[in-house]
């Protein structure tokens, strides 16, 4: 009897064994899962560049080629990363309608899923700018102010000092950015589309980016106050001294027509 009852396992030796089994089971989640998820996520990419890819077959290779190296109707697109195919196809820019001095912004061809998926295969072709977070493009509580002056600096040669676009040589023509996504002014900023320089965080860092942002939301939105009245485009004097040219002058020779009509008549009763 004395034999049997040594021979008794302790009460707490159960949950001894249990414990012992559930720290197993985690360690071996911990060393496996990490993995089995990284495996899927190269799988759900790989699906998205693999679907890109058909997409870019059939809307994209006649112009920039089969592999993304350019023809002589295209340029190449090796390099450019995804923020300037989410950028162009986004805004209806690509596919380009007809070749033109410059591809103008229209109705988008592509849903949201498909451009991404089109930016992720250009995206593997070669590294290049990616596409912006909400974070980093959301102006937030910048600084308008201080946007104001980065972009009388480096944009107003082009866009008007706010944002009303302007004509530049050979039929091209800066854009106006009137109601445009903070995330394509992002983007455009990032690639330098069409004629526009491209100004990466090195030398535009995020912060200023979202400042230009702000500004333009302040000045050039929906929601922008004019309390000078009718601004005329906000093409500054240029058009205000022209509308007082022929409208202010038209004005006083019709008057002036007008007095020597009646007096021409006044003489002649």
């Amino acid at each position: 009897m004395k034999k049997l009852s040594a021979r008794r396992r302790h009460p707490l030796a159960a949950v001894v064994v249990l414990l012992f089994a559930l720290a197993v089971t985690g360690g071996l989640y911990a060393a496996f899962a990490p993995a089995d998820k990284a495996k899927a996520d190269d799988a759900s990419q790989s699906l998205t560049i693999e679907e890109g890819k058909k997409l870019y077959s059939v809307g994209c290779a006649t112009c920039h080629g089969t592999g993304g190296q350019g023809t002589t109707d295209g340029p190449s697109l090796v390099g450019v990363g995804s923020a300037a195919v989410d950028f162009q196809v986004s805004t209806g820019r690509m596919p380009a309608q007809q070749p033109g001095a410059q591809v103008p912004k229209k109705k988008k061809i592509y849903t949201d899923a498909e451009t991404e998926q089109l930016a992720a295969y250009i995206a593997s072709l070669g590294p290049g700018p990616v596409t912006p977070t909400k974070e980093q493009y959301n102006p937030g509580d910048a600084n308008a102010a201080r946007g104001g002056e980065l972009f009388r600096t480096n944009c107003a040669q082009c866009h008007n000092f706010v944002g009303k676009g302007g004509a530049l040589t050979n039929g091209k023509y800066a854009p106006k950015l009137d109601n445009v996504d903070p995330k394509h002014i992002y983007e455009a900023m990032q690639t330098g589309p069409q004629n526009m320089p491209s100004f990466p965080d090195t030398v535009m860092p995020e912060k200023e980016k979202k400042e230009i942002i702000a500004y333009l939301d302040k000045v050039n939105s929906s929601q922008t106050e004019t309390p000078g009245g009718m601004e005329l485009g906000g093409l500054g004097p240029v058009s205000e001294g022209l509308f007082g040219w022929i409208f202010g002058l038209g004005a006083m020779i019709v008057v002036t027509i007008w007095v020597a009509a009646r007096t021409a008549k006044a003489k002649k009763s």
